[in-house]
């Protein structure tokens, strides 16, 4: 009996003691504490892997990134010297086209110094060189003056009061108002029954136009931003403020172009008379002539057809007669240097300054 007793409870505590054994040999709880660190560990493996990665891609990056900076660089220094190579030569041309045109200058001063002889004025401004030549030498009573503009804005066109009508101006009173060193007269006039005076043709003053009259018969001496004289025919507004012209006045007829004779009209045509004649020379200077006539014993005048040759001579490319008769006036450095054929100045609608 005591026998199958203790079968029985050998058998009941079986289960027991093997869970005792098996728990002696490995302890769960560290195993399930090892599970549960081992995870995050393959995690952070993974993220660390991750983030290599993409260190080594950021690293490429920079490293393309800083290829490109080496190539913009290199770019920039082959560019930085293209460009003083490029300054480099323009200050060169520029400077032999200084050169070169001081060098025409010199020896167009020897041409006129040869025909006129010595200037009997000279005055070297900021804004402008006049040189006053006497025309004694080449057989007329009158003056020359070359102007070369140091600055476009030195040369000016003066309405008399500067009014559209207006009792008009001597050339004189214009210069001294202005303050400028040279003024000779310019486009031609109409008087009405009152002695009130108006432009005939195109007046621009300042880059506004103060008359415009179409007509066909009449020239447009103008001058644009740059100072250079303006020779195309004017038919419309449009043109003065396309072609950039500031000043400008108009009478008849023109002399010459491109250096060659134009016909004379057959009104104008072989009239001796006191002449007002602008145009450039073959170097880009300014030219300005008043010539007198009228004047028994002193002056007869000059035909425009004789005044064309003599302007070939002096190396003029582009001439104008402007206004002339008893108009014509040449003030220099504050004094009338002509004989007006009246015996004194005119008033005139117009007159063209020179700025020192």
């Amino acid at each position: 009996m005591l026998g199958k007793v203790n079968k029985f409870f050998a058998f009941l505590l079986a289960p027991a003691l093997g869970f005792l054994v098996a728990f002696s040999w490995a302890n769960p709880v560290d195993k399930l504490q090892m599970e549960a660190l081992k995870l995050p560990v393959e995690q952070s493996n993974e993220q660390a892997t991750a983030l290599r990665e993409k260190l080594d891609e950021t690293k490429d990056q920079v490293s393309h990134a800083e290829e490109l900076i080496d190539d913009i660089r290199d770019r920039t220094e082959k560019e930085q010297k293209d460009l003083e190579k490029q300054n480099e030569h323009i200050d060169n041309l520029l400077a032999a086209s200084k050169s070169q045109t001081q060098k025409s200058a010199d020896v167009l001063d020897t041409i006129l110094s040869n025909m006129l002889g010595n200037p009997i004025g000279q005055s070297f401004g900021k804004n402008s060189t006049v040189k006053v030549y006497s025309l004694e030498e080449a057989g007329y009573r009158g003056y020359m003056a070359k102007v070369r503009l140091n600055n476009p804005q030195a040369l000016k066109m003066v309405l008399a009061n500067n009014s559209v009508k207006s009792k008009g101006e001597t050339t004189s009173h214009a210069g001294k108002r202005t303050g400028a060193i040279l003024a000779v007269n310019a486009g031609g006039f109409m008087a009405d029954k009152s002695g009130y005076l108006t432009p005939l043709g195109i007046t621009v003053v300042n880059g506004k136009i103060r008359t415009f009259s179409n007509n066909s018969n009449l020239s447009f001496v103008g001058f644009n931003n740059k100072g250079h004289l303006v020779g195309t025919k004017i038919t419309t507004q449009q043109q003065i403020s396309q072609q950039g012209i500031l000043q400008g006045a108009s009478f008849l007829p023109r002399l010459l172009q491109d250096g060659k004779r134009l016909a004379i009209p057959r009104d104008w045509a072989n009239a001796r008379q006191p002449r007002t004649l602008i145009g450039h020379f073959d170097n880009g200077d300014l030219l300005v002539i008043v010539i007198d006539g009228r004047r028994e014993g002193w002056s007869n005048g000059v035909t425009l057809e004789e005044a064309q040759r003599k302007l070939q001579e002096f190396h003029v490319v582009d001439a104008y007669n402007l206004d002339g008769g008893g108009s014509s006036a040449f003030y220099y450095k504050g004094k009338l240097m002509n004989k007006p054929s009246g015996g004194k100045e005119r008033a005139v609608v117009s007159n063209l300054v020179i700025m020192p």
